[in-house]
Formats: C-alpha cells, structure tokens, sequence
C-alpha cells in the first residue's frame, strides 16, 4: 500500500529520478578521470648502469686526490715560509740596534765640547766597528741593506720622504738617505726613508738671476 503511494507521489518520484541521474554523472566522472589518468605517463625512475656508477666514483676518487694535494702543497709552502722567514719579526725589531747606533753617533758628533777630541774619534770608531759587525751578521742571515744614493726612486724598496731641489741630478733620483732598508731575502724588511731630486723652480732661478745682477 505504501509502495503505490509512492510511485503515485509526485514529489517522490523526482527525488528517485534524480538521485539516480547523479548516481550516472559521478559514475561518468570516474570513468573520465580513470582514463586520463591511464593516459598520462608514468615517470620511471632509472637505475645507473654499473659503468655509470663505476664513472662516478673515479670522479669522486679524482676530486678527493686533488684536494688531497692541494692541501698538501699549501702545508709545504707555509712550511717553507716558517723556515725562511721565521725570524722576520726579529729581525726587523733587530734593525732598531743599527738605528739607534747611528743616532749616538750623531749626537756625539754635534756635541760642541767632543768636537775634535781623541775620545770622540775613537768612540765613533768603536761605534763603526760595531754597526759593521751587526750588518755582516744580517747579511749572513740573508738580512741585507738596500743600496739607495744615486739610484731612482723604486716604490718597491724605497719611501721618499721629501724633495729636494737639485739640478745636477736627474727627478726622482735619490740623493739623501734619511735611514736605511733592509730585505730579508727576496721580501722588503722595511723600505729605505729617502730624498729625491727635483728641478728648480722658475721663482727661485730669477731670484739667483737677481741676486747675480
């Protein structure tokens, strides 16, 4: 009895009818997506072949190697460099003996009262001695003196520290040697602190000029 008063209702009737027209639409869905899906490639992944594999190990072996003797060379160089330039601080504080031999050796000699005394010639003597027997000590140490008079400026080993008016020399020639460098083999210790020669000025020619006439 209930059963025809259902499919006699209406409103019931359409509820089942649609229900079963969504039941086909998703049905249809998954069939689509199912065949997409099929459709699409499947991404394989592939394994290296034993050459492949063999290939890349010597490469690894390889940079390993390299790095192995790049590190190698370095611990040689820094060695190397210990060795010989070990005492590079000392040496330059060394310098400090030769400097302060010079500046007494100046003072003395600008003392009025000492001025041609036997005891100021031989003290400066005794001081030459001396300041001969440190440099033959940094010579054989490789520590030597930069030759500078007479030679042009090279920024490499020397510092100009004025200019001084000069035309019997060619500028930028280095006619005052204000203190001495030294290298420690093939390095620069410190530079040497120079004058070098420049061309007098036109003021200072017509002002000679001048003082002649």
């Amino acid at each position: 009895m209930e059963k025809e008063e259902n499919q006699n209702n209406p409103s019931t009737k359409l509820n089942q009818d649609q229900t079963t027209e969504n039941e086909k639409t998703d049905e249809s869905l998954n069939k689509e997506n199912n065949e997409v899906a099929s459709q699409e490639p499947k991404e394989e992944i592939k394994e290296p072949t034993p050459e492949e594999k063999i290939a890349e190990l010597e490469d690894k072996v390889a940079r390993t190697f390299a790095e192995m003797e790049n590190q190698r060379r370095r611990f040689e160089k820094e060695k190397e460099d210990a060795f010989e330039y070990g005492g590079y601080s000392f040496a330059k504080e060394a310098l400090n003996l030769i400097d302060n031999l010079d500046r007494s050796k100046h003072v003395l000699e600008s003392d009025e009262k000492l001025k041609e005394t036997e005891a100021l010639k031989k003290t400066l003597e005794h001081l030459d001695i001396i300041k001969k027997d440190l440099i033959s000590i940094f010579e054989k140490n490789n520590i030597k003196p930069i030759e500078s008079l007479n030679k042009k400026l090279d920024p490499n080993f020397h510092q100009a520290m004025m200019e001084i008016e000069d035309d019997t020399k060619e500028p930028g020639t280095i006619i005052q040697e204000i203190q001495k460098g030294f290298t420690i083999k093939d390095r620069l210790l410190r530079p040497s602190l120079v004058g070098v020669s420049k061309k007098v000025t036109k003021k200072e020619e017509k002002t000679e000029e001048k003082q002649e006439n």
